[in-house]
């Protein structure tokens, strides 16, 4: 590997470890779990992203609790009531 190559990956890697660390905490969760914990929530807020893409097939869902960020990939779109406001993004990315 050269040093130039070498180098950018310590920057990525770097890079990386930054985000985690702005994320904070994320919890992953089943959907059925994430509808019931967004059902309980005083004021929730829902950020979800639909699939599109080549990659992204999956339907993504975030909300915070408790200074938590709680989030779940499902197949099809969760059922959550209508009142909830839900924010619709482009895309969601999380560290894996």
């Amino acid at each position: 590997m050269s040093p130039a190559a070498g180098g950018g990956a310590a920057a990525a890697a770097a890079a990386i470890a930054q985000a985690i660390k702005a994320s904070g905490a994320i919890v992953r969760i089943e959907g059925r779990d994430f509808e019931n914990l967004v059902r309980r929530l005083e004021d929730p807020l829902v950020i979800h992203s639909a699939p599109g893409g080549m990659f992204n097939r999956k339907h993504q869902y975030l909300t915070s609790c408790a200074g938590f960020v709680f989030h779940t990939r499902t197949d099809a779109p969760l059922t959550l009531p209508h009142k909830i406001p839900t924010v619709s993004a482009e895309k969601i990315w999380t560290p894996e």
